[in-house]
């Protein structure tokens, strides 16, 4: 049996989710005629605390949508170097809302207050006009750091003085709620828009969803169906995400208690370098000394466990639904073994 690591978006419905799904109400959501869509909506809007939500296909339709609602061509979006919506959406802030990207570098994909106004440029003709600016919560390419609330409140202040929006990729923001005990709620109130997604830790085949005012939304809808997003009879979709909203949050608690004890099972290999205290929910990112990244994640494979290589001598490991804390448990054996194996 394999053991796959490579991402929580690997995740297949439960045998509970799959008969939410086999069983859901539907009709067509582009007219508006979907219940379960509607209940989703109305649902994650409570969640986080918002007026409004709308389904869509993927996070990274939401957070696009996102951008092109809160920007017209030529807006500059202010974003971390390694976000997701930045370095994993195919160029989207350029070719779907004209927008260009002004980037921080920050630690572990987290930039302060301080790093935001450094970044400010005062209003002039020859500068594009900053309008949004996004967080990421947890933090993919960040190893899944969570983003501390006080820092973003900060944030927040400084967008305010400034008149900027902010949007948050909470992607894995269910994570970052788990390993704090911060609400949703909480978390969302400093951000005009929040994107979520449900096909990674909850275990939904699809979707994702998008929040803030009702009139952001009302906006919003209208590019989704420009970018292609609007779906017919998508409640079998929907319940599938309802369902690992209510069922499957508390339980990526075990997810992040498995990535702690994979992080300190490979500390103890010769030939790995990770930290397990900078593991803080689902991923652990070790480094290679001996052999290089994509040399250890073929030698793995071969061995039954799937990891990705995220750099020359970085893996990442993405503990999620379908593993096991036995799986687990194995792995460092296995990786011990694979640096060994020289064919």
């Amino acid at each position: 049996m394999s053991i796959d690591l490579r991402s929580d978006t690997v995740t297949q419905p439960t045998r509970g989710m799959r008969n939410a799904i086999a069983t859901a109400e539907v009709g067509d959501d582009v007219l508006g005629d979907d219940p379960t869509v509607q209940q989703l909506e109305r649902f994650v809007a409570s969640l986080l605390g918002k007026e409004a939500a709308i389904y869509m296909p993927s996070g990274t339709m939401t957070n696009q949508v996102a951008l092109r609602t809160h920007t017209e061509p030529g807006d500059e979006i202010i974003l971390e170097s390694q976000a997701h919506t930045y370095y994993y959406e195919g160029g989207g802030p350029a070719a779907l809302s004209g927008a260009t990207c002004r980037l921080i570098s920050g630690k572990y994909g987290i930039f302060t207050a301080t790093d935001l106004k450094q970044v400010l440029r005062p209003a002039d003709v020859h500068f594009p006009r900053a309008k949004l600016v996004c967080l990421e919560n947890t933090h993919n390419r960040g190893g899944g750091r969570v983003y501390p609330l006080s820092e973003i409140k900060a944030i927040a202040q400084v967008c305010d003085y400034q008149g900027l929006r902010l949007h948050l990729d909470g992607a894995r923001l269910w994570n970052a709620c788990v390993a704090t005990g911060i609400s949703e709620a909480d978390y969302a109130q400093p951000f005009d828009s929040v994107s979520v997604c449900f096909s990674k830790g909850l275990g939904a085949p699809i979707g994702s969803a998008l929040a803030g005012s009702k009139e952001f939304i009302d906006r919003a809808q209208r590019f989704r169906k420009m970018f292609g997003g609007g779906m017919r009879q998508v409640g079998m979709m929907a319940a599938g995400a309802l369902y690992g909203l209510k069922h499957h949050r508390a339980r990526l608690e075990d997810d992040h208690i498995n990535a702690k004890a994979l992080a300190s099972g490979l500390a103890s290999i010769s030939g790995i370098n990770v930290d397990p205290d900078a593991v803080q929910t689902n991923m652990v990112v070790f480094q290679t000394i001996s052999i290089p990244a994509h040399v250890l994640v073929e030698r793995l494979r071969l061995k039954g466990v799937y990891v990705l290589a995220v750099g020359l001598n970085s893996i990442r490991a993405v503990t999620n639904l379908m593993v096991t804390t036995q799986q687990i448990q194995q792995v460092p054996d296995l990786v011990e073994l694979a640096l060994n194996d020289h064919g």
